[in-house]
């Protein structure tokens, strides 16, 4: 209907609303190349109605492509009017020159009859003739009889009544609408046609010779001078769609996004070009998913096993710390899950679980440059940087991390090379000869062993490593492992039904 207004030259669409049996609301269509809003009210189906050149409601005349093979788009001299909203579309192709045209519907009680549409259509001066489509059914065409016996009809009047067919079956036999279903003689369509033609409307003896019947029709009025030929104009190219355009070859269009480590387009999923079912039939585990989305390619078993044991080393690391605490706050407050662990995860950085990136950074970087774990430590106290990776508040020299031997006893077993993470040894030996807290953490045995996994798998180019490394893959680890005890933190708050968390004074120094 929009691309109808358009194309008749219409400054304002005149469509306000859309009627839909089913649902409302509003929907977004084009008008022209301008996107509008169009409110969408329950109401009753209709195939619509059609002005030529000026209006249209529904979906007769079909598609736009029609319209302008059946030169709807401006106004002609025939008046057409159907109980039958599929058959005229064909009506309107055979006609070719339609000024005004409305389906009334076929249903056993119509709103509207086909006489009040002909002696509409007698009153309207454009209109020259007009056509009428019935069909078996019912008594409608009768009232379009009287009009036209009683001198109401001044016009040529052109008319068939479908259903002759009916005839050829032994039975009664009820066509698609409602009201297509003969009652008896007099409602047959035979009936029908020859009380039309004894009142006056042109009646062919087949809907074959309808054509010929309002091309003679319409000769002959313009033989009289009644009908003056139309000039006709060249009506204004539709905007195509987008995907219409694409698809056919017309336009290129630029993408939104670029995806190159899954693809969801074919039969299944697939991550790095490796199908979901192969990755469920070949028992993958998280971490191969993990070298697959985050790496784009395979690990070998070693490097996934790896990936996941720092998942599970890394889930969580009790209540009292400040991911964890703020987690365990947020849930007490009575927020939602992911409100919950996104108040635990903000807290991740420099503090706290966020030194793998930086560990990897600077161990790779010293151990490179071939500085000398005193030149390093002693190179980052000039700087003012602490060095990541080295420190923890509770374990030491007599109290090593078991997560930190878990991993590095794992490498020494399965790694082909710990160049990095032998570096960091050394760095933690100088390092404890400051201080007796001074150990290895997990974020510098991971940072170190990391570097080590991708070095030694030989599966990652010197600037792919260093890629890796200042994107921030490694925290990504840490954010995803510790996510698990955040929402378990979360879920063991709600399951305990704990209330608001208030903070006690006597754990506040409250001075000016």
């Amino acid at each position: 209907m929009l691309d109808f207004d358009f194309l008749c030259g219409r400054e304002t669409p005149s469509v306000a609303g859309i009627i839909n049996p089913g649902s409302d609301g509003f929907q977004k269509l084009f008008f022209g190349q301008e996107e509008i809003a169009i409110p969408v009210i329950i109401g009753p189906a209709t195939v619509g109605g059609i002005r030529a050149g000026a209006f249209k409601i529904g979906d007769t005349a079909g598609t736009i492509d029609n319209i302008i093979q059946c030169k709807l788009y401006r106004p002609g001299s025939v008046g057409f009017v159907s109980k039958s909203g599929g058959m005229s579309n064909e009506m309107y192709n055979t006609i070719a020159r339609v000024t005004d045209g409305i389906a009334i519907g076929g249903d056993v009680f119509p709103g509207s009859t086909l006489s009040d549409h002909i002696l509409r259509f007698n009153n309207i001066p454009q209109v020259k003739m007009m056509v009428v489509l019935g069909e078996l059914g019912g008594r409608d065409e009768y009232s379009l009889v009287e009009a036209l016996k009683q001198g109401k009809v001044q016009k040529p009047v052109v008319a068939w009544v479908s259903g002759t067919c009916a005839r050829l079956f032994k039975s009664e036999v009820q066509f698609g609408h409602a009201g297509a279903k003969s009652g008896g003689e007099l409602e047959s369509a035979q009936a029908k046609n020859q009380a039309l033609r004894d009142a006056g409307a042109v009646v062919p003896t087949s809907y074959e010779a309808l054509e010929g019947a309002i091309k003679d029709t319409f000769e002959k009025l313009v033989e009289d001078g009644k009908i003056s030929p139309v000039t006709e104009i060249t009506p204004p190219p539709i905007p195509e769609d987008l995907k219409t355009a694409i698809k056919s070859g017309k336009v290129r269009a630029p993408t939104h996004i670029i995806s190159t480590i899954s693809d969801d387009r074919g039969e299944e999923p697939c991550y790095a070009g490796v199908p979901m079912s192969t990755i469920i039939e070949q028992g993958f585990g998280v971490g191969d998913v993990i070298s697959l989305l985050w790496f784009k390619r395979s690990l070998p078993r070693y490097c996934t096993q790896f990936i996941e044991m720092c998942i599970m080393l890394c889930a969580d690391h009790g209540p009292c710390v400040s991911g964890a605490h703020n987690s365990i706050v947020t849930a007490r407050a009575g927020k939602d899950l992911v409100s919950s662990l996104v108040s635990g995860l903000l807290t991740i950085g420099p503090r706290f679980g966020g030194a793998i990136d930086d560990a990897a950074r600077y161990f790779k970087d010293a151990y490179d440059r071939g500085l000398t774990p005193y030149e390093f430590v002693e190179g980052m106290k000039k700087k003012g940087i602490r060095v990541p990776g080295i420190g923890h508040r509770i374990k030491s020299r007599d109290n090593r991390d078991k997560r930190v031997q878990l991993l590095q006893k794992y490498a020494h077993t399965h790694f082909p090379s710990v160049k990095y993470m032998e570096y960091a040894v050394q760095v933690e030996t100088y390092t404890l000869s400051k201080a007796n807290n001074l150990v290895l953490n997990v974020d510098g045995a991971i940072g170190s062993l990391f570097l080590d996994l991708l070095s030694g798998s030989g599966m990652f180019s010197k600037q792919e490593i260093d890629e890796i490394v200042e994107i921030g893959y490694l925290n990504g680890l840490f954010v995803l492992a510790r996510s698990i005890g955040l929402i378990g933190h979360t879920f063991d708050q709600k399951r305990l039904k704990q209330p608001l968390y208030r903070h006690p004074w006597e754990d506040v120094l409250y001075t000016k």
